[in-house]
């Protein structure tokens, strides 16, 4: 449950706040960032690690990091010419991607109790995992390594188009990815 609701409220504040044309400020950077800190606070209850434990959190972790810099790519930045503001576009690819993953966690979860329960049993025991917090935190760890990745990719978009404004406040051209523009 804790993965369910981790994930959800993890969907609603990045769709809320990246789809579209949104300004790039520093209260939308750290608004992710405590977001981050408030799931970890709530969601985190303990900490597995015995056996494979720490290992699936990892893959969880990495699985994350991934994501958001896919995530990243498909939210592309740029500096309006008028204000010299900077804005994001967060299109359909964008959303995607976040609501794919969100709704494989959930059904993984559902999954896990309705469906293939003896089996996820069964690969615990295999692979020495101990159990569901294990599982629920490499969710939750995915998901705030997503978040914090795609933060960091904002970021360095931001840098980017501060740093590359030789042009007197002309538009730059829109930053895609966290490559060199």
């Amino acid at each position: 449950m804790s993965a369910l609701i981790a994930s959800g409220t993890i969907l609603i504040i990045i769709l809320a706040t990246d789809i579209g044309r949104r300004r790039i400020t520093t209260m939308r950077m750290a608004r992710s960032v405590i977001a981050v800190a408030v799931v970890i606070a709530i969601f985190v209850e303990s900490f597995p690690t015995k056996g494979n434990d720490l290992s699936l959190q990892l893959l969880g972790v990495g699985t994350g990091v991934i994501c958001g810099l896919i995530a990243g790519v498909l939210l592309p930045a740029f500096k309006d010419s008028s204000s010299g503001e900077l804005y994001t576009i967060g299109g359909i690819g964008y959303a995607l991607v976040w609501i794919v993953l969100s709704s494989g966690r959930i059904i993984f979860a559902y999954g896990a109790e309705h469906w293939f329960t003896m089996d996820l049993v069964k690969f615990s025991i295999d692979y020495k995992i101990s159990g569901q917090d294990t599982y629920a935190n490499a969710f939750v760890f995915m998901s705030l390594a997503m978040v914090l990745t795609r933060t960091a990719v904002l970021l360095v978009k931001m840098r980017k188009l501060k740093d590359g404004d030789t042009t007197g406040g002309q538009s730059a051209e829109p930053v895609t990815s966290g490559a060199s523009v």
